[in-house]
């Protein structure tokens, strides 16, 4: 485990918003900008683009006009989670990349700033526009309080159902609470729309770890259907050399010790091994905290990596440098990691993802100086957890569905997030715990009427 800074103060600019709200005088003038595209025979781009279903033009519009309870109202009534996403949303793939604006050259409209700027100013005056549905009598169990436990939560409890949400955690989120990078959203407003889904009548029981089977045969015997929200298990580890020595980092710890505010001690020089958007996102936080020498390693080229192509342009604008077709072979130091000894790698023949394989050159063997590497390779699925379910169906890991109810291959359970696509954006798992409730439902309605 790497040093911990505990309760040192933040360096500045750690915590500071990658994409701060925008100026109340700037908002009606950016929201005049949109186009107001799409109509009764077609939605608009950026609604096509848009996991959650939200009728974009429809709040921008209702900002415009000065309206802005209703355009937050337009928002919640998709996505209950509507201020965290306008915050992590990779607005820039989704509806801001689809903005007819960008598609002919033109800024797209800051369609993410305005969702925030609704979301806030509803939920710092306590506006609620979703209600708790009149009790059917049915009790559904949702395991996990991450996006999609959450989303499924609210949506069930608002047509109705008694909901109980278990969780090991003693707060709230998931990988929005401990995954997503600080300089997207440390926390808030997380804890105001929680506090609106338990007041639709959702029951909370935090800190309740589902770790047995005969604990799971409980929730399972107490609920008349059960959605699976776990997310993905702990980091890839891939075993190299000297993994052991301080000062390796994997990156859900080295995420979660700076959100709860326990800044790590990086030192000058980082090496962070990864080419997804976790990568991007943990080099980036070592920037913020001091390191001068931020390294990405990655076996394969720029063009194969994971990570969105506009969060490696972004990280390398803020100073992170890339190391492409190279690959870690064993960590080197005494006390702590002293030095990363690497690979050079060229691509060989097309694997099972579809990639060129990397293949080792021969003699091509060369070491970085490093004081912290955080690795950012993966997270293993819940096989143990999974494996306690007859009858689910699991492909490589993940939970195999129907995508249009959520339904697994053990009819009482359905799921959703990344347990079933292995590792996905908040808003994608907003929209299929919205698909699990509708699924949950009318599986209920139909089998015991």
């Amino acid at each position: 485990m790497a040093q911990l800074v505990v309760g040192a103060r933040a360096p500045d600019g750690l915590f500071a918003d990658l994409k701060p709200p925008l100026a109340d005088t700037l908002v009606v003038t950016e929201a005049a900008r949109c186009l107001e595209c799409g109509g009764p025979y077609a939605a608009a781009p950026c609604v096509v683009a848009c996991p959650a279903d939200i009728d974009v033009p429809s709040f921008i519009t209702a900002i415009a006009q000065g309206r802005t309870r209703e355009a937050a109202a337009t928002i919640f009534a998709e996505n209950l989670l509507g201020g965290s996403c306008a915050r992590v949303c990779p607005v820039e793939e989704l509806c801001e990349g689809a903005c007819v604006l960008a598609k002919e050259g033109r800024r797209p409209v800051e369609i993410g700033r305005l969702q925030r700027f609704a979301a806030d100013w509803a939920l710092a005056r306590g506006f609620r526009f979703r209600r708790a549905g009149v009790r059917n009598g049915r009790r559904v169990a949702v395991i996990g309080a991450g996006p999609a436990g959450l989303a499924c939560a609210g949506e069930l409890a608002a047509g109705g159902y008694a909901v109980t949400v278990f969780d090991a955690r003693d707060d709230f989120g998931g990988l929005i609470r401990y995954a997503i990078a600080p300089y997207r959203q440390l926390r808030d407003p997380l804890p105001e729309e929680v506090r609106h889904i338990g007041e639709l009548g959702v029951e909370f029981r935090m800190g309740t770890p589902v770790d047995r089977p005969d604990r799971l045969r409980e929730i399972e015997d107490g609920a008349e259907a059960v959605f699976l929200g776990i997310g993905m298990g702990e980091d890839v580890d891939v075993g190299y050399p000297g993994g052991s020595l301080p000062g390796i980092w994997n990156s859900l710890e080295f995420i979660e010790a700076i959100k709860l505010e326990r800044a790590p001690a990086v030192g000058r020089r980082v090496a962070v091994i990864g080419g997804g958007n976790t990568a991007m996102d943990v080099a980036r936080e070592s920037v913020r905290l001091g390191g001068e020498e931020v390294t990405v390693l990655y076996r394969r080229t720029e063009a194969e990596a994971p990570a969105y192509l506009h969060e490696v342009e972004e990280a390398k604008e803020e100073g992170v440098l890339f190391e492409w077709l190279t690959n870690p072979i064993r960590f080197i130091g005494e006390d702590r990691v002293q030095a990363l000894v690497c690979q050079r790698m060229r691509l060989g023949e097309k694997d099972r993802s579809g990639r060129p394989r990397p293949v080792p050159v021969p003699g091509s063997e060369f070491v970085i100086a490093v004081d912290t590497v955080i690795k950012a390779i993966g997270q293993r699925p819940r096989t143990e957890f999974l494996g306690w379910i007859a009858g689910l169906e699991l492909d490589g890991g993940t939970i195999r569905i129907d995508p249009l109810t959520g339904q697994t291959t053990r009819s009482k359970y359905f799921a959703g997030g990344d347990v079933v696509n292995g590792g996905g954006t908040v808003v994608e798992a907003v929209r299929a715990g919205k698909i699990a409730a509708r699924g949950i439902d009318r599986w209920l309605r139909a089998e015991r009427p």
